[in-house]
């Protein structure tokens, strides 16, 4: 970490000259798109047009095993912000605020927390879902996990992607906004980079999180129009994707503007699988369900100068090692708290996948799930049901609590993901002492979990 940190003042001593303010450590940008399927965008062999987003792959390190931190999107943002499992985080399922007691708990420290320690003014534009307060329930905004600014939606842009009304600026309402989405918030990023830093010579941390393509969809017509008849969903689908891809050409034109690209850190990921079938790549299941297609999302990395650039790296890696590498490639301390994700930095910087090791195999637990639970260790993949039954509804209640805490599992399957990646057949009963060794190692990671649960269902 000593000579990444010894790069850095040498590329800042080379570069004096260049008119950029140089800051000490790189500028931090997330970019997340909302029920993003694992092949929708061009550089994952998807149907959409995505000049972009294929050009940070090419100048970066592409993962095609790449996971999200939950099949619905609440509990995958939790992880992505604090690098832990989301259960621990207070978030069990997707939030629905005006019912619910559930929210991203204070306690928690986000990379939002951990960049403003370190110096970075830190913006927070788009979709949250991480709860906010209601007339009948004081939640926590993201000004109270990090963010100095904030322009956010509670959950989805509504009525739709066109001209939403339900935007929040620093607590306020702000209306309803001509535009769709996508560009509305590249927008407020923008105006943010330009007029509400405080110190220009502060790096920044910008969190970028898309609505697009969740549903209610809409797009330009112009750009469904290329992609088929105006009211074929499959083509509002896909113009939402190409929209969102020229937002993020326009920012990343304006970053590169204000800054040269070997300052700033581009990370791009999906909150979970597309609830289309047709956009999972073949992987069995969709959003919401913890087979691969539900939690297999693009993953992208991109910091010229630093991380390698055009590698694509077959080593599985998601949202939950975000917060542990950002924290290794800038020489920062990770927070002081179990930290399920791992840090990817030998990875990005040597593209040597002997060089990582992770400490924790990748878990995920969704409650009304089919399997309920699922863990990847290298090329093998364990998923189970649940031993006891909930209730029909399909909103997440916390009365529930009690028996996820204290419920079991069954129907153990294993899949070898390097000889069947859509998950088609199971091996277990060929494969019996690595069916008992994955069981075991996943039964400790869920104690470890469901120890730290918060019991909303007894406020």
């Amino acid at each position: 970490m000593r000579r990444l940190f010894a790069a850095f003042v040498t590329v800042t001593l080379l570069s004096l000259s260049s008119g950029f303010a140089e800051p000490e450590r790189p500028n931090v940008v997330v970019l997340l798109a909302d029920d993003l399927g694992w092949q929708d965008v061009g550089c994952y062999g998807g149907p959409v047009r995505t000049p972009a987003i294929d050009a940070l792959a090419a100048g970066g390190v592409r993962f095609t095993d790449f996971y999200s931190g939950c099949a619905v999107c609440s509990p995958s943002r939790a992880v992505l912000l604090t690098g832990r499992h989301h259960i621990r985080t207070g978030v069990y399922s997707w939030i629905h605020d005006e019912s619910q007691h559930s929210h991203l708990l204070e306690r928690e420290v986000t990379l939002a927390e951990i960049l403003r320690g370190a110096g970075y003014e830190t913006a927070h534009v788009g979709k949250w879902h991480l709860g906010l307060p209601t007339a009948d329930r004081d939640k926590p905004t993201p000004d109270q996990h990090g963010f100095d600014y904030w322009f956010a939606t509670w959950n989805n842009a509504g009525p739709s992607h066109r001209n939403p009304d339900n935007f929040i600026r620093n607590g306020e309402p702000v209306g309803e906004i001509e535009g769709y989405a996508c560009q509305i918030v590249v927008d407020e990023a923008i105006a943010w980079l330009e007029s509400e830093r405080h110190d220009e010579a502060a790096p920044f941390f910008l969190n970028v999180w898309f609505h697009e393509p969740h549903a209610p969809i809409a797009a330009p017509d112009e750009i469904v129009g290329e992609y088929g008849p105006l009211k074929d969903r499959a083509a509002i689908y896909s113009g939402t994707i190409d929209n969102t891809d020229r937002a993020i050409a326009r920012l990343v034109r304006h970053l590169r503007e204000i800054d040269k690209a070997e300052n700033t850190l581009i990370i791009y990921a999906s909150d979970n699988g597309s609830y289309r079938e047709d956009r999972t790549g073949g992987l069995r299941g969709r959003k919401g369900t913890n087979w691969d297609g539900g939690i297999r999302v693009p993953g992208i990395f991109s910091w010229p100068g630093t991380i390698g650039e055009g590698v694509t790296s077959p080593v599985p890696a998601g949202l939950v090692d975000v917060v542990p590498t950002v924290c290794g490639l800038l020489g920062l301390d990770a927070p002081d708290a179990h930290l399920d994700g791992s840090d990817l930095t030998p990875i990005l910087t040597t593209g040597n996948r002997d060089a990582f090791a992770r400490h924790q195999p990748l878990f995920w637990h969704l409650q009304k799930s089919r399997p309920i639970v699922a863990m990847r260790e290298g090329d093998w993949s364990l998923v189970a049901d649940p031993d006891y039954e909930l209730s029909t509804n399909n909103m997440f209640q916390e009365a529930w609590i009690p028996m996820i805490k204290e419920g079991g599992y069954t129907n153990f399957q294993l899949f070898d993901l390097a000889n069947d990646p859509n998950q088609e057949n199971d091996v277990a009963t060929e494969h019996p002492e690595r069916l008992a060794a994955m069981k075991r190692r996943l039964l400790e990671i869920n104690a470890s979990v469901m120890a730290d649960g918060a019991d909303w269902h007894e406020r």
